[in-house]
């Protein structure tokens, strides 16, 4: 990458809002960050801490550790930090439990103001029950009224969500903010590619920063695969390799499932039977509580519902992230024959694989765009609040683009769409599917319902345009998440 940190200037300005908080109030303020392995959130802190310029206690937590063994270390990290003004104040015994911990933090605090930040602060609640208590009662009587900007991370996104829960004891004591992938423009400016590859860039990716960084600048995705394939450690394989070790050390039902969904079997019935086991299909009660499992709390699926002005079926189920759904379709395989010795074996994989891989993939990514752009009022729709698609129990139609004022029943269908993503144009054939598709859409009709294109090639000659609402390419898709002024 040409610059080794790369775009969320409004996550840096949430932060940088919080901090001037503390400064005008005097008094201390708790955020939360949350977000999946990988996703950036230590490197957003630490670029953070870098640019206050205030002093800092920046600890992660070691997973596994025993508390005594985690406050031991919060104390040495602590008294190694820019945060006391005489470190000889730190006691070289330590503390014997997080309350005593936080004690000693609180008293090696500046009068002016600072930044203490814990990292997997999910790992420290598994190892002591006791925990958030503690950091609760040092929040309201050692910390509150300090000028402290206090940043809690985790990567357990469902155990993040709790911590500030209703019913736990840091409730309402803290800001919450969801970090994100990289979206496509920051990740093609970063690696200095238009807007095409920008997009399989973010596709292979998945906006994350740990195979972003290991990117030459410049690389064209498929030749930057074609290098990843000589190398089975490579991150764009050891990142959901490691990921799907964390969320799944065993293999079990869960996995079973993940495997059946991105094996392309996205319906409830074929998830049953492809996650069965020799005495047949998964049955209904263990299979519902696996799939929300999955979305809810994993977070690693995502579900889709027809999009029109009527209650749809089926549901369909996708694996969230690209580079997840990547590496379980074709990357896995791939990087069995790279660990072989075998890179040109490994590279014919995933280019045999790609074309397909790449038509779904950027689907749901075409679909975020126009919601983007649609709020900005750069479509012809602006209020168009939902972009999904929509099919029938037969997938026949399936209309890969709807537009919508809400999901997944609408009031008012504004326009329907089509998504190729192709090296052939959009063509006439295309058209007249896609007219004939969309006027069996509830909440369709012909001459005020829009019609969207999404093409990468472009829209052959002899296409009826005048038929046409919208035409979208690479830059378009792009663009719509370029940031404002």
């Amino acid at each position: 990458m040409a610059s080794d940190f790369v775009g969320r200037a409004m996550e840096l300005s949430l932060l940088a809002k919080r901090l001037d908080q503390v400064v005008a109030s005097g008094r201390a303020t708790a955020v939360a960050i949350r977000g999946r392995r990988q996703i950036g959130k230590s490197r957003l802190v630490q670029e953070f801490c870098d640019r206050a310029g205030a002093p800092y206690l920046f600890f992660t937590a070691i997973k596994g550790a025993s508390p005594v063994e985690s406050v031991a270390e919060f104390v040495t990290e602590l008294r190694d930090s820019t945060l006391p003004a005489d470190h000889d104040l730190i006691p070289l015994d330590g503390a014997a439990s997080w309350l005593d911990a936080f004690r000693i933090l609180a008293a090696a605090l500046p009068d002016t103001l600072s930044v203490v930040v814990i990292d997997e602060l999910p790992w420290l609640a598994e190892q002591d029950d006791l925990f958030e208590g503690a950091l609760q009662v040092a929040w309201d009587r050692l910390l509150a009224s300090r000028p402290v900007l206090l940043l809690l991370l985790g990567s357990d996104i469902h155990m993040m969500e709790r911590l500030t829960g209703y019913d736990r004891p840091f409730f309402g004591r803290a800001d919450n903010l969801v970090l994100g992938p990289l979206n496509p423009f920051d990740a093609g400016r970063a690696l200095g590619l238009e807007a095409t590859d920008a997009i399989d860039a973010y596709l292979v990716s998945g906006g994350l920063p740990g195979i972003l960084r290991s990117w030459p600048h410049g690389t064209p995705p498929l030749s930057f695969l074609e290098q990843e394939c000589a190398d089975p450690a490579a991150p764009v394989f050891s990142v959901p390799e490691s990921a799907l070790l964390a969320e799944f050390p065993s293999p079990d039902q869960a996995r079973r499932v993940l495997e059946a969904v991105a094996g392309g079997n996205r319906t409830f019935a074929t998830i049953a039977v492809a996650a069965g086991s020799l005495q047949g299909v998964l049955p209904s009660g263990s299979l519902t509580p696996l799939l929300r499992r999955l979305v809810e709390e994993k977070r690693v699926m995502a579900i889709d519902q027809p999009l029109s002005t009527r209650p749809g079926k089926p549901a369909l189920y996708q694996v969230a992230d690209s580079n997840l759904r990547l590496y379980l379709a074709a990357g896995r395989s791939a990087q069995e024959q790279a660990r072989r010795g075998r890179p040109d074996q490994a590279f014919r994989i995933m280019l045999r694989r790609w074309s397909t891989w790449r038509g779904k993939a950027v689907e749901p990514l075409v679909r975020q765009s126009l919601e983007l752009a649609a709020a900005a009022g750069q479509t012809p729709w602006p209020q168009a609040e939902a972009v999904g698609g929509w099919w029938n129990r037969k997938f026949d139609p399936a209309i890969d683009l709807v537009g919508a004022d809400r999901a997944p029943v609408a009031a008012h269908i504004y326009f329907t769409g089509s998504v190729k993503w192709l090296g052939s144009p959009f063509d006439h054939h295309d058209l007249a599917e896609l007219l004939r598709g969309s006027a069996e859409v509830p909440g369709f009709t012909f001459g005020a319902t829009g019609i969207a294109i999404a093409s990468l090639s472009g829209v052959a000659p002899g296409v009826d345009t005048a038929r046409v609402d919208l035409r979208w390419g690479p830059q378009d898709v792009v663009s719509a998440w370029r940031p404002a002024g």
